[in-house]
């Protein structure tokens, strides 16, 4: 019978650019059968080498996660619809009425918040249970930017940020908090300025650390809620662990593109993080947004919906997102929903937990600190030596594996584009005999296409070193960076 597949943003790429995939199939393997079949490439993104469905791939029907039913024996029912969800980017009281005791307001509190006091799912007693509330966000950017500020409005007492970078023209299109006069500046400084004049009540608490294993739980101790607003899988799972060893709620929430997820993860009551991606995908398999972009306004929703369950938890009203996936998808303005279960077998939360302490988050998800793929110093080429070659008319290929959209804003001259993602099927088209140069923007992708020429028996081929925009930087700044 047909079913109708969903293909994620991240891996329409593999799919012939296709938002969703009709099959026929009467149970979930089939249906993946079909799929992979007819798009081959989407196959290793799906599986790993023994021919099982990778652990940071959930596959839902409906709004139930196979893993939970007959895996891919489940079967198929007419009107079912199948999602794939890979990881990108009810009334649970977290501040009790002793604690919200401890705090008054003055007149100009009971003003400035007087259209929650005459809620009755707020009240006064609420809005002292907010002005109670230590909450800690992990990043300034873009969900940091729509939470605190939202949270410093609505008087949740004392703020905490983890933020250790500068603020970039490029996080202006998306990160509210800031303002160009800020540019340069860290993003701590401009965010607790931001949020004085929003609400001069609340208390900032600014950390320019960068989260880590060594610092986390002392970060985490002081504050009731943690929420995550990072685009990074070892501070995810970092964050994760450590709300599970401490006993803190994760208010969750990554974005892509056009599309955003979120939840909160909280132990306690429900799954963890890890119960839903019990690993992380290789390095590289799922861009970044500085790789694939973001729309701007996106993590202003997902970030919002962040403070939203963030508030209820304080106020311990209304259904938690906790056991519930939100899923957004701003092209086509629609939410849905999924149901999430505490996985018995999780390493950190289940019935026999192996971690007990913080781990090397970084050596976990397979990241080195090397912003550079290291291919070796004999398959690299800089700027200036590439050129050198161009003015003394050297005989060479120079291939651009950035996506289309990239290659209109910016490219060197006599580039030849062919995107990352289809360089194996295109290999054909590049003679091992030639000299070949491969750029994208930094460096990263084109390190990574250069390794995968080099098994393929190609032996001329170089990486530009820093990519695009150290070719802007040491050669032609007429070249714009983005």
């Amino acid at each position: 019978m047909p079913v109708n597949i969903l293909i994620p943003t991240a891996l329409r790429t593999y799919a012939g650019g296709s938002d969703s995939v009709a099959v026929e199939a009467c149970t979930v393997g089939e249906a993946l059968d079909a799929l992979t079949s007819k798009y081959t490439d989407l196959k290793k993104h799906l599986y790993n080498n023994e021919g099982a469905l990778r652990h940071f791939v959930n596959i839902y029907i409906n709004d139930e996660d196979i893993r939970y039913a007959g895996k891919n024996a489940t079967p198929i029912k007419d009107g079912d619809v199948m999602s794939i969800v890979p990881s990108i980017a009810g009334g649970v009281a977290v501040i009790d009425e002793d604690t919200a005791a401890t705090v008054d307001l003055d007149h100009d509190e009971i003003l400035r918040y007087s259209r929650h006091l005459i809620m009755p799912e707020v009240a006064l007693e609420g809005q002292k249970k907010l002005k109670a509330a230590r909450v800690l966000c992990i990043g300034a950017g873009g969900l940091g930017s729509p939470l605190v500020m939202y949270l410093a409005a609505a008087g949740v007492g004392r703020l905490g940020i983890v933020d250790f970078d500068v603020v970039d023209f490029t996080n202006l299109q998306r990160q509210i908090i800031h303002s160009t006069a800020n540019v340069g500046r860290p993003k701590l400084d401009s965010a607790k300025e931001r949020i004085a004049e929003i609400n001069p009540y609340v208390h900032v608490d600014t950390y320019e650390v960068a989260l880590t294993s060594e610092n986390a739980l002392d970060l985490f101790a002081d504050y009731d809620i943690i929420v995550d607003g990072t685009d990074n899988f070892p501070t995810r799972y970092l964050v994760n662990d450590a709300c599970v060893l401490m006993g803190k709620p994760n208010v969750y929430g990554s974005i892509f593109r056009f599309e955003g997820q979120a939840t909160v993860f909280y132990a306690k009551e429900g799954p963890c993080y890890r119960c839903l991606y019990p690993e992380p995908p290789p390095p590289g398999l799922v861009p970044s947004c500085a790789e694939g972009g973001v729309l701007g306004v996106l993590p202003g929703i997902i970030g919002v919906v962040q403070a939203i369950e963030t508030v209820k938890l304080i106020l311990g009203k209304g259904d938690s997102l906790i056991g519930r996936l939100m899923l957004f998808d701003a092209l086509k303005m629609k939410f849905r929903e999924l149901k999430l279960r505490k996985n018995p077998e999780c390493p950190i939360c289940g019935e026999n937990p192996t971690i007990h302490e913080l781990i090397d988050y970084n050596e976990f998800c397979g990241v080195t600190h090397q912003p550079q793929v290291d291919v070796g110093a004999d398959f690299e080429i800089t700027p200036l030596e590439l050129k050198a070659r161009m003015d003394r008319g050297d005989d060479f290929v120079l291939v651009d594996v950035r996506e289309p959209e990239e290659y209109a804003i910016a490219r060197i001259p006599g580039s030849r584009l062919i995107p990352k993602a289809t360089v194996p099927e295109r290999l054909h088209e590049l003679s091992s005999a030639d000299d070949i140069v491969v750029h994208c923007r930094s460096g990263v992708r084109s390190g990574a296409v250069v390794e995968l020429m080099k098994q393929a028996g190609y032996r001329k081929v170089k990486n530009l070193v820093g990519g695009i925009l150290r070719w802007s930087d040491d050669v032609d700044p007429r070249v714009p960076k983005y």
